[in-house]
């Protein structure tokens, strides 16, 4: 079943109606909206009904004027991935929309993957697919985020989500922060043995308007506590072996 293509009004209403009624197992919803609305909507699905129909989030994507492709409206969506994350048992699936495009031949901008000819050319917005895609994980893990200043506003810009890949007993920490400066972060693990002090951190990150960038990957040192400096702008993705949650 659908919702109609936005996030609220009358097919958005009577969709709904329709899918309670028909008891109807999944709803495909639609919504292209700001930066600003996906950072303040970060709670969009944890007032869903958890016994009824299941969320396919079919298409969606932050726009700006002139529909660019920058870091900008990426780490807006990386934001509300995590709270998809968190709604892991609402929503089962979401997907970036338009796909694809062949240069000079578009009909919709944005649009996750551009090509011609001769290369094939991702854009920022299909890195953070990607890391997320990569390090989805299987069991969502509840956290806490303390911040130094009580500001909603600031709390909007570093969202959180860990989850564990039970195939290959990994936790996985996304920290994304979408403030002018470095935060520096401490990291406790409650209830985890980590397995190796050493972590894959891979880090995209960069000026607001930049549209060609790409992920690196590093080692960093970690335990039952540690540090991480998130820079200015970024999205940050930490797999961790560990031996077991408690």
């Amino acid at each position: 079943g659908t919702a109609g293509p936005f996030n609220e009004g009358t097919d958005y209403e009577e969709g709904w109606e329709i899918v309670d009624r028909l008891q109807v197992p999944m709803v495909d919803e639609h919504y292209y909206q700001t930066p600003g609305w996906f950072l303040n909507n970060q709670h969009f699905y944890d007032f869903y009904d958890r016994q009824g129909a299941k969320v396919y989030l079919g298409e969606y994507a932050a726009h700006l004027p002139g529909r660019p492709n920058n870091l900008e409206v990426a780490l807006a969506e990386a934001a509300y991935m995590t709270s998809l994350e968190r709604n892991g048992d609402v929503v089962s699936m979401a997907s970036y929309a338009p796909l694809l495009a062949k240069e000079g031949h578009t009909q919709w901008n944005p649009d996750l993957i551009y090509f011609n000819n001769r290369e094939v050319k991702p854009t920022v917005n299909y890195y953070v697919q990607q890391l997320f895609g990569r390090n989805a994980g299987d069991e969502y893990l509840p956290g806490t985020v303390k911040l130094s200043s009580p500001s909603e506003d600031i709390a909007k810009r570093v969202p959180v989500s860990a989850v564990k890949d039970c195939k290959t007993g990994d936790l996985i920490l996304k920290l994304v922060n979408i403030l002018p400066t470095a935060t520096r972060t401490q990291v406790r693990l409650n209830g985890i043995e980590v397995g190796n002090a050493r972590a894959v951190k891979t880090v995209l990150s960069g000026a607001l308007e930049d549209t060609d960038l790409k992920p690196r990957t590093s080692d960093c040192e970690v335990g039952r506590e540690f540090t991480c400096e998130l820079p200015a702008y970024s999205l940050t993705v930490i797999r961790i072996k560990i031996k077991s949650v408690y």
